[in-house]
């Protein structure tokens, strides 16, 4: 009895571990420490800088046009996943984990998530897109009546020219080591 009852237990793990992955043990200890030069690479990576500021309640994602297409696709990339097909799942992107995307009943952005449902999500890619198709270097596009018009959040778009480098714009934390919190990036 004792036998079924450690296979069974063995055989639970193993499906837990295939559904989720991310519970796996092949992620850093949390205090993982970044360089300047990953960090720099993770951002170009990501196409884009991206900051939360709480004063001014956006979230601004920085890049050239080639670099913010990256975030529909990513947008795209997280809603294809089956995973994330319920209400609560995010995901956290960028060296920081700082830009989260989070399944949830209705569209909005706020102080910790870009959310909504995957249909809502799917049409904020499409949102993202069509305004990069005529956007111009300087002009800032700000996102927030045409998807979710009771956020407390605008999610602007300020696109720099071609060639830019999304990395230049963390002045914060470059130059000095940064601390990545594992537990909130994917």
């Amino acid at each position: 009895m004792l036998a079924i009852l450690f296979a069974g237990l063995l055989i639970g793990a193993g499906i837990y571990l295939f559904r989720h992955p991310e519970a796996a043990d092949d992620k850093p200890a949390p205090t993982h420490v970044m360089s300047d030069e990953v960090i720099k690479q993770r951002w170009r990576e990501l196409g884009f800088y991206c900051e939360l500021d709480d004063e001014r309640r956006t979230w601004r994602l920085i890049g050239s046009r080639a670099g913010l297409l990256y975030f529909p696709d990513l947008l795209l990339g997280y809603v294809n996943d089956p995973q994330n097909a319920v209400d609560g799942q995010r995901k956290h992107y960028g060296p920081y984990g700082s830009l989260e995307v989070m399944t949830w009943r209705e569209p909005g952005f706020d102080s910790s998530a870009i959310r909504g449902s995957i249909d809502d999500l799917t049409r904020l890619a499409e949102i993202v897109g069509a305004h990069l198709a005529t956007a111009e270097i300087g002009a800032p596009i700000s996102i927030r009546e045409e998807y979710a018009p009771a956020s407390r959040y605008t999610l602007i778009l300020d696109v720099r020219p071609d060639g830019f480098d999304p990395s230049s714009t963390d002045r914060d934390s470059l130059g000095k080591v940064a601390q990545k919190d594992v537990s909130r990036s994917s």
